[in-house]
This record gives C-alpha cells, sequence and structure tokens, in this order.
C-alpha cells in the first residue's frame, strides 16, 4: 500500500532537502514517512573533492544507495528539476523500486536559454551575506520563478540556504559555490535522457510552472506523446520551478502519491 510506501524528495540544482519541509509536513501527516535528503555539496552534505563528481551520474548512484538503505522494496519519488533529472533515470532502471514519480518542471531535454541562466546564476553566486536580510534579499530575486510565495516561505528557504561562520563574521552559502565548475561542461545535463523517459513505466505526475524556460510547451508535449503513463499539472505564476510550498501544489502532489489523481491525461 502507498501508506507504507516512503517518498523520497530529491532538490533542485543548488537547492537543499528543506525546501521540502512543507510538502513533507503534510505528506507525514497523513501517515506517509518522508525523507528530504542534502545532495553532495548543499545544505548538511559535505562537499566533494573533485568538483568535476558534481554530475547526474554520481547523483544517481548517491541515491540508489540511499534507496538500498531503506526498509521497504518500494518507494515514491518526488524531483524538482535536477532531482526529476535524477528520477528519471532511475525510474527507468530494471527493478526500480520507483512507482510513482513526480517531476517537477523539467524534462528529457533541457533548453539552453534555461540552462544559460542557470550558469550565469551559479557564477554570480555570492558566497557569503553580511546580514540575513542581505541573504533574503538575494534569494527573493534568484528564486523569484518559484511563484509567489508568502514573507515566511521566503525566510525559511532563506535560513536553511545559509549558515553563519563566527570565523567569517558573515553567513556563508550552503552550496558549495564548486559545483558551478562542473556545470561549465554542460553536457553534463543537456544529455538526452529520452531514451530513459520513454521506458518509465509507472504513474508520473509532471508539475509545469506556466513561465518556465526549461520546460517548455513543446518538451512538455513530446513527454506526453511518448509515454503514456503522464499526467500533467500546470501552476499559474511561477515559472522554474513550482515551490511545492503553496497549499494548491502540495494538494496536487500528496493527491497523486496517494493514488487519488485523475491518472493520465
Amino acid at each position: 500500500m502507498s501508506a507504507a510506501r516512503p517518498v523520497l524528495c530529491v532538490h533542485g540544482l543548488t537547492r537543499n532537502g528543506r525546501d521540502f519541509d512543507h510538502l513533507a509536513a503534510a505528506l507525514a501527516g497523513a501517515g506517509r514517512r518522508t525523507i528530504c535528503p542534502d545532495l553532495p555539496g548543499r545544505g548538511q552534505s559535505d562537499r566533494l573533492q573533485d568538483s568535476s563528481d558534481y554530475v547526474l551520474p554520481q547523483y544517481c548512484s548517491d541515491m540508489t544507495v540511499l534507496m538500498a538503505a531503506f526498509d521497504s522494496t518500494e518507494v515514491d519519488w518526488v524531483g524538482t528539476s535536477l532531482g526529476g533529472l535524477i528520477g528519471m533515470v532511475l525510474a527507468a532502471l530494471p527493478d526500480s523500486p520507483i512507482r510513482r514519480i513526480v517531476v517537477n518542471d523539467i524534462g528529457p531535454y533541457l533548453p539552453w536559454a534555461g540552462l544559460l541562466r542557470l550558469g550565469a546564476n551559479l557564477n554570480d553566486a555570492p558566497k557569503s551575506f553580511e546580514t540575513i536580510e542581505q541573504a533574503e534579499a538575494y534569494f527573493r530575486r534568484i528564486l523569484a520563478p518559484f511563484g509567489q510565495l508568502e514573507d515566511a516561505h521566503w525566510r525559511h528557504l532563506t535560513t536553511h540556504s545559509i549558515a553563519w561562520s563566527a570565523k567569517g563574521a558573515c553567513f556563508k552559502s550552503l552550496c558549495d559555490p564548486n559545483i558551478a565548475h562542473a556545470f561549465r561542461n554542460p553536457w553534463h545535463y543537456s544529455v538526452d535522457l529520452w531514451k530513459y523517459w520513454d521506458t518509465i513505466n509507472v504513474p508520473i505526475l509532471v508539475v509545469r510552472g506556466q513561465q518556465s524556460d526549461l520546460l517548455p510547451e513543446a518538451v512538455l508535449k513530446d513527454m506526453m506523446r511518448r509515454n503514456r503513463n503522464v499526467s500533467v499539472h500546470t501552476f499559474q505564476n511561477c515559472g522554474h520551478a513550482p515551490a511545492l510550498i503553496a497549499e494548491d501544489q502540495i494538494e496536487a502532489v500528496t493527491k497523486f502519491l496517494n493514488g487519488d489523481d485523475p491518472g493520465p491525461r
């Protein structure tokens, strides 16, 4: 039963597992065990010694090891952006434990315009902030495509993206700036994942922000055409990617994970 099946939530390129706090609380309230890890170099996870290891195959390996540690042979997956790419690959593998997958605003093909924006954001990201207010102003600007969030939500995202450094007398980012080094080789991310997408044979919910620059409508239509297991939920007034914090977004995801969605199409 889905109630006994854990939910694994995997964040985007520069984010961390605390982005899913509100979704996890809703799932836990419904009796679902929810795991929200920090990928290497983010949040509370250690940083990799070799920055060239910040690539999709490494993340897939890490999440495979994590899932093997669960006391369950099945898992539901929620992946935002990079987390969605990891989920696509793993859900397509033989004997995958993934039984339902939410792909949040990403597809098997990544447009260059969106990749260039992400690359520029990585390269220009501050390594430190003098005050938490300065940090929040930055995250409000850089994460504006997340949508119209409440003040408390912005503060939540900010406080879990930085940590106080007594040595530097400033707030340090919890995202390893060296992630940008691997991103300078964009083929690591623009690699064609259609062969994985076509093979996924479990229910799929694709969540999309209406103004997304990483999941254009043309790519979404191809995703629906090439895999008949897909249902789609598009949210207004946001781009890449819906934060899954607003109540209507949480409701859409939890209904799907509990099998209460109307099904494909």
